[in-house]
């Protein structure tokens, strides 16, 4: 028989703490959000909700553009 595995819901970390515009400038919250190979975690990894989903991506790749964050780590 094969077992139920059952995954607990991740609360959105901006929703928490009400953020209404993430910094692309602010790259301790940014690499959170980042794996170790460079990319961005997905949803459902992060458990962010759509809407901060993204702003992240788009402050993760204003980031990259301006040489904050690299576009990958090798």
């Amino acid at each position: 028989m094969a077992q139920q595995v059952f995954f607990t819901k991740k609360n959105c970390r901006f929703c928490e703490a009400r953020v209404t515009g993430i910094d692309y400038k602010d790259v301790k919250t940014l690499q959170k959000c980042i794996s170790s190979i460079g990319k961005i975690d997905s949803r459902k990894r992060s458990g962010n909700c759509l809407k901060h989903q993204k702003m992240l991506a788009t402050a993760i790749k204003r980031a990259r553009i301006v040489a904050l964050l690299p576009f990958i780590n090798r």
